[in-house]
């Protein structure tokens, strides 16, 4: 029997076998779960010495219901599914992977700003629904010389900024741990965020979520915003204050949001017409 025992607490990935040649060479034993609640964690890792987590939460019930757990390896850059509190407390090591899809996110936030700005969406679903005015989408500005402010500039932002300067697009940023020579070094310039806001034509949010960047873009924050503006979230849903973002589309106060990512998945019934007729 192996002396020590990994558990996959939750997948979608077809295929597992890096992990078991890397953990088959050391004599560690790795088995796989699908657990989606604490106590199902707590069932099913009641032994484990350590867990490879995707979207199952490990909270602090869970943490202390573990008595062998001696790491959590996150798959992925955000750490928001771990109590890392309770981690510290425990003395249960947790890692993240830091480079993880750093092209394919920042891609994916590319291909939601050229979306929502080009109302590609839009236009597709009017065509399908035998509408051929392309009134429909008017206004559609020039993406040449305007504005992209990035809440946040850490790997996948800093990526983004590549992509976005490539059609001509000025970028800024708010990041309060970011030096500004690396910024200058991109031709960024860093900015406060209330200027940000003011400032930008699009807004592309970046932001672990935590105590502090829980519904961090809220009423205010759409309020400083151009009208024109559309906002773009490939971060963490809860970031944006969803009640806010609704009632700003509503009002007119922003042009629309591309959102990858939201406060509650899947999406509830209530808004699901008005977010997506009202995105792009």
């Amino acid at each position: 029997m192996s002396q020590f025992k990994v558990v996959v607490t939750d997948y979608n990935y077809h295929t597992f076998a890096p992990e078991k040649e890397v953990l088959e060479q050391m004599g560690i034993e790795l088995t796989l779960e699908q657990c989606q609640t604490e106590d199902e964690v707590i069932e099913r890792c009641h032994d484990a010495d350590a867990i490879l987590n995707q979207y199952a939460p490990i909270s602090r019930k869970v943490i202390e219901n573990l008595p062998n757990l001696k790491i959590v390896a996150r798959y992925g850059i955000g750490f928001n599914t771990v109590d890392l509190d309770a981690a510290t407390e425990r003395g249960v090591v947790v890692s993240n992977v830091t480079d993880y899809c750093l092209d394919e996110v920042s891609d994916h936030a590319m291909a939601l700003l050229l979306s929502s700005v080009r109302k590609v969406t839009l236009m597709n679903n009017e065509v399908k629904n035998g509408n051929w005015d392309y009134k429909v989408a008017i206004p559609i500005y020039r993406m040449r010389g305007s504005t992209l402010g990035l809440i946040g500039f850490g790997n996948i932002p800093q990526r983004l900024t590549e992509k976005a300067q490539a059609f001509g697009i000025n970028v800024i940023a708010y990041d309060p741990f970011v030096p500004e020579e690396v910024a200058e070094s991109m031709n960024v310039q860093l900015a406060e965020l209330d200027t940000l806001y003011e400032q930008s034509d699009y807004v592309s949010v970046h932001l672990p979520l935590n105590e502090h960047t829980e519904k961090l873009v809220s009423h205010d924050a759409f309020k400083k915003m151009k009208e024109h503006a559309f906002i773009i979230n490939t971060a963490r849903g809860p970031v944006i204050d969803e009640d806010a973002l609704v009632e700003a589309l509503e009002n007119g106060e922003i042009a629309g949001a591309g959102l990858d990512v939201l406060e509650t998945e899947p999406i509830p019934e209530a808004i699901h017409s008005l977010t997506w007729t009202k995105s792009f």
